[in-house]
């Protein structure tokens, strides 16, 4: 098995769906810092993207939760 494919199928590994996740939620801390900055500055226009960023972090974890049940993982907070 090469290192390309190895790596290819770590993406669909319940550990790289974890890191997704981890790493998506990472990217949800900029965001608020951006809302936040943007409603005491009142710029709509920051604030709407902002928004915008969370609800698409928000899918994306969303995405990769389903990922993660159909891969069957046994953890008990997943249910």
């Amino acid at each position: 098995m090469s290192a390309l494919t190895k790596a290819k199928g770590f993406k669909k590994s319940k550990s790289g769906t974890y890191l997704s996740m981890a790493a998506t939620a990472f990217g949800a801390i900029g965001v608020a810092k951006r809302l936040k900055t943007a409603r005491a500055e009142k710029d709509t226009l920051v604030l709407i993207d902002a928004t915008v960023s969370a609800v698409a972090i928000v899918t994306g974890l969303a995405i990769l939760y389903r990922e993660l049940k159909r891969l069957g993982d046994d953890d008990v907070l997943l249910g």
